[in-house]
């Protein structure tokens, strides 16, 4: 039987890494995690790395702080690893047939470490979760197109310096990319297949697109008035859901949100209450918002999660900077409309007035005309075809045999 391994910084029950390898189990695949951090809900086929390796990790971060410190946070996040593990010696590593490389930075593995494991000449998989595998440090490019061809004098520094990071950080994973033949790559999205394809990086390399999968079980429509009357919310408002982990993040949009709900308030909707999810209560956000909200706290479980989708008339994620978010595919496999920007990976989730509604990118107005669509006119959201757990699998199988004939 072939033996995956998937390494990953952590793992969440909801995390990439956690889903793909429970379903490999279940579709009959022997497959672990290999994490730097444990997470608190249990998981199976998980293993931890030791005390030492997150040391590591912490020396690691507090370079990578110091090389950045003049880093413009505006755009994001910027990764230039310097320290990580050797988990090429390890046993599971040594055992199995296919490694899945997910999110591996904050210390977890750096360029040297992926050089350590691609010198085993085991097929190492590359799950682009952001487009970090194919620039010079930064995890969204937004607008920037240097990594076509190369990193250099990145707006992240604005310093007008042609050999800053993202050029070396770029030129170290060119010289890993093309001195192994058994690197592959493969994104969740049609959108960052097509940037990696361009890449000066991974125009040579072999990329595949395979959508995220998620546990169709666990995320399904199920009474509102039921899910509603679970989380004591009212039972004849319009509810509108949002995420917000960091308010702050430059890739989530909560200031063009805010001026949505704003306008919305404005042109005289009122039985409308708002249901904020992966954040406390937030003193900023409340007095923000014109509408009674409720703050459920950071929820890690994924059943939750689904109650609160379930339980909402629409989900708004009005995303400056994304991938193929999970957030949006829960929402739309639970019933729930979306509304979001038209940007990245995003309108392959959405099919524009069916499921959802695709605003103008950066539109405050019309993501509020959004909302109230999808309000007005009752949008069911659901999850197309090629979201389908059985027809992401046969991708992997597919892929997983590719690489070992």
């Amino acid at each position: 039987m072939t033996k995956v391994l998937q390494l990953q910084y952590g793992c969440s029950s909801a995390s990439p890494a956690n889903r793909l390898n429970r379903a490999f189990i279940e579709a009959g695949i022997e497959s672990e995690i290999l994490v730097l951090h444990p997470d608190k809900n249990e998981s199976q086929g998980v293993l931890v790395m030791g005390k030492m390796d997150r040391l590591y990790s912490r020396i690691n971060n507090s370079v990578e702080s110091y090389l950045t410190k003049n880093m413009l946070s505006s755009y994001g996040k910027f990764s230039y690893p310097v320290l990580g593990s050797n988990v090429s010696e390890r046993k599971e590593v040594r055992e199995a047939d296919v490694i899945y490389v997910h999110w591996i930075l904050n210390g977890f593995l750096s360029i040297q470490s992926l050089e350590k494991l691609a010198q085993l000449q085991k097929p190492l998989i590359f799950v682009m979760h952001d487009m970090w595998s194919i620039t010079g440090g930064c995890h969204h490019s937004f607008d920037c197109k240097k990594y076509i061809i190369q990193c250099q004098n990145c707006q992240f520094f604005d310093n007008n310096k042609v050999k800053d990071l993202s050029y070396r950080g770029f030129n170290k994973k060119h010289d890993l990319y093309s001195k192994f033949q058994n690197l592959y790559f493969v994104s969740p999205s049609k959108w960052l297949y097509d940037c990696a394809q361009k890449s000066g990086l991974l125009n040579y390399k072999p990329i595949f697109h395979i959508p995220n999968i998620i546990d169709r079980s666990l995320f399904k429509p199920f009474s509102r008035k039921v899910a509603r009357k679970i989380l004591n919310l009212e039972s004849k408002k319009h509810i509108i859901a949002f995420g917000a982990m960091s308010i702050n993040s430059p890739y989530k949009g909560w200031e063009y949100l805010k001026m949505a709900l704003k306008i919305l308030y404005e042109s005289g909707s009122r039985e409308i209450q708002i249901v904020v999810f992966g954040s406390d209560f937030n003193s900023e956000i409340s007095k923000s918002i014109p509408f009674e909200t409720r703050f459920m706290g950071f929820v890690d479980i994924e059943y939750a999660t689904s109650v609160i989708y379930n339980a909402a008339d629409v989900f708004v994620a009005p995303s400056l900077a994304d991938n193929l978010p999970y957030t949006i595919l829960e929402s739309l496999c639970c019933g729930t409309s979306v509304t979001a920007f038209n940007v990245g990976g995003i309108p392959e989730l959405i099919e524009h007035k069916k499921n959802g509604y695709l605003a103008n990118y950066k539109d405050a107005e019309d993501l509020a005309v959004g909302i109230q669509f999808c309000l007005d006119n009752r949008i069911k959201g659901y999850a197309l075809p090629q979201f389908d757990g059985t027809v992401i699998m046969n991708q992997h199988k597919e892929l997983i045999k590719s690489v070992l004939d």
